[in-house]
């Protein structure tokens, strides 16, 4: 329970004061009686502690100082939320395991975390990216020496498949596209296939964002990686794009919006993506909003577009990430294999490739010659 001390404590961490110390009441108040803080001001990162000090879990305050740590470096309100559910998750299951306090954490907690979230039927990947949140915070408090050194003394880590990005057929893009007559919607899903834009970006569009005459859209700041960048699309994306645009309310900020309301929410968007694949009758082969991305990907690559550039217009931090797509279809190599298997399957092969014994000796001594500086002279 959090005593009168406690909450004054919490109290000067959360409130903002004046010059004279005193408390600015319209932003804040804390209720004592109730022994947690009363937040008045629905601040991004209030909201975020008001969840916290409603958990009944040991070390908040170090879990409030690890959260304020996240807000400072400018990491956004998305990300602190998810550190602080992982985090949650961990520390629940180490007062289950008799602990009250950080200082008693150790490795084998981390280990429990891992198979706890596995139990519950999670994808590695899943499970990875929550030990990652839980072992920043651990870290963070190894630096404040609350969390003994030794539980991060080894690496913990979780193998993760490294399956291929999946893009939609070909076949599947046309029956795709001949079942959407909607204006927005046929708009919409253009523009995924032929920018590469993820959909949380496309659903942020707004109107100065879109210049029409250069068939180009400027995202001012990723979704993902908060990287600014120029993308592309193509005639057949301008002309839905037009026609949705003439027929927009324009007094919506967004460009794509649901009936009466502002926006569009991403659950929205998948709904109507999935009733599309229904109709086209291609729901069973898994596509999601995302594949329209790895499609524009594939697509390009394909026709020779070089992986600097299409790092560039997907947004990619590092070239190794857009590699990927290398692996992906890729007509060329394709192309290359079938070329060379032709010519093994018609015993064509020449040069080197074939194995000559003979020759073979020959190239052995003049590597073993060139070496030495010598010349060879036959035996007689």
């Amino acid at each position: 329970m959090m005593n009168l001390s406690n909450a004054q404590e919490f109290s000067n961490q959360v409130l903002p004061q004046n010059d004279s110390g005193n408390y600015f009441h319209v932003s804040h108040q804390i209720d004592l009686k109730k022994e947690k803080p009363v937040l008045a001001e629905n601040s991004g990162l209030t909201l975020i502690l008001k969840k916290l000090w409603k958990e009944d879990i040991p070390g908040k305050k170090h879990i409030e100082n690890y959260l304020r740590a996240q807000y400072r470096r400018n990491l956004r309100l998305s990300t602190i939320e998810n550190s602080l559910t992982a985090i949650v998750s961990f520390i629940v299951l180490v007062k289950q395991d008799g602990k009250s306090c950080l200082e008693e954490v150790t490795r084998g907690d981390l280990g429990a975390f891992i198979e706890h979230e596995q139990d519950r039927g999670l994808k590695p990947a899943t499970v990875r990216l929550k030990l990652d949140l839980v072992k920043a915070f651990v870290r963070y408090q190894i630096e404040k020496e609350v969390i003994p050194a030794e539980v991060l003394f080894k690496r913990m880590t979780i193998k993760v498949p490294d399956s291929l990005p999946k893009a939609m057929e070909i076949e599947d893009e046309a029956k795709l596209l001949s079942v959407i007559k909607h204006v927005r919607n046929r708009a919409m899903i253009l523009l995924l296939l032929r920018t590469g834009m993820r959909i949380g970006e496309l659903l942020n569009l707004q109107t100065n964002d879109i210049q029409l005459a250069d068939k180009r859209i400027d995202i001012w700041e990723a979704q993902k990686n908060r990287v600014g960048r120029v993308v592309y699309f193509n005639e057949d994306a301008a002309d839905a794009l037009k026609i949705w645009l003439q027929q927009r309310d324009p007094e919506k900020m967004f460009i794509f919006y649901a009936g009466k309301r502002d926006t569009l929410t991403y659950a929205g968007a998948r709904i109507m993506f999935c009733k599309y694949l229904q109709k086209a009758k291609i729901a069973h082969k898994g596509y999601t909003l995302h594949c329209l991305r790895h499609t524009n990907a594939s697509s390009l690559l394909n026709a020779g577009i070089s992986l600097e550039c299409l790092r560039e217009l997907l947004g990619h931090t590092s070239v190794e990430v857009t590699r990927r797509y290398a692996r992906l279809t890729n007509t060329t190599r394709e192309k290359e294999y079938f070329k060379a298997m032709g010519k093994i399957e018609k015993g064509e092969l020449d040069g080197y490739y074939k194995f000559d014994p003979e020759l073979q000796a020959i190239l052995e001594k003049k590597k073993l010659f060139s070496q030495d500086g010598k010349k060879l002279y036959e035996q007689p």
